[in-house]
């Protein structure tokens, strides 16, 4: 899906479907990366490529965009490369063999991603929640939403927030995996509640039918929402 006003642009592309489509892990893992830009520069970054990069960049390059950043909302190798049970992931590594950039990370994220992305520390800025990434004249706020990664961060821009495996329309992130916790990632569900209504999601996976939704319509269905206190949360999801 392609959005787009005068200068902001904006791609929504599933992994499968609309790049690496021969890759049945791409097919499987149903991925979604996201391209955000300023079409009056024609600079834009690019959010979780993974599987098939070098399909991404001719996709954005197709629309004359020049690729000048990566954001990563976590280190699991279905966002930035690496290895996902015993199966190898192309990710930001290939990337930047073609594409020299820098690669946005939340800072408690760090170790986690030298340990897995085949990148060193001179290809990351580390970043605090707060911080603004800047494309163009494009504006993009992280904000740091720990829980299912120590560093998982999402993306504010435009009335639009990527949520990585954060929020789901339908669901949340794991938090059983190793760096998980369970009551950050309450708090955080708890923050991204709070974001205005009309506030567009746009998840990490394609785990429903809808590719986003609002966040007043995820308070109402999402499941995630229901539990009232961290407590009942715990109970129902901390073990």
């Amino acid at each position: 899906m392609a959005m787009s006003s005068d200068r902001f642009y904006f791609r929504q592309l599933l992994s499968g479907r609309d790049f690496a489509t021969q890759n049945a892990i791409a097919q499987q893992m149903v991925n979604f990366t996201y391209a955000i830009g300023d079409r009056a520069t024609n600079e834009c970054v690019l959010i979780d490529p993974a599987y098939a990069v070098n399909e991404l960049l001719d996709l954005v390059e197709a629309d004359g965009m020049k690729v000048t950043g990566v954001l990563a909302t976590h280190f699991h190798a279905d966002h930035i490369g690496g290895n996902m049970m015993g199966h190898p992931v192309e990710g930001v590594a290939t990337l930047l063999e073609r594409c020299s950039c820098p690669v946005h990370v939340q800072r408690d994220e760090t170790p986690w991603v030298l340990k897995t992305s085949g990148l060193s520390e001179g290809d990351l800025v580390q970043h605090q929640g707060g911080d603004v990434v800047q494309v163009g004249d494009i504006s993009i706020t992280l904000v740091h939403t720990p829980g299912h990664t120590p560093g998982s961060q999402c993306f504010h821009v435009d009335g639009r927030l990527v949520s990585g495996d954060t929020l789901f329309l339908d669901g949340c992130g794991r938090t059983d995996f190793p760096g998980s916790d369970p009551e950050a990632m309450f708090d955080s569900l708890q923050m991204l509640a709070a974001m205005p209504d009309g506030t567009v999601v746009f998840p990490g996976h394609r785990y429903s039918a809808p590719a986003s939704a609002t966040i007043d319509e995820i308070r109402e269905s999402n499941y995630v929402f229901r539990p009232r206190t961290k407590e009942q949360w715990l109970m129902m999801f901390g073990s």
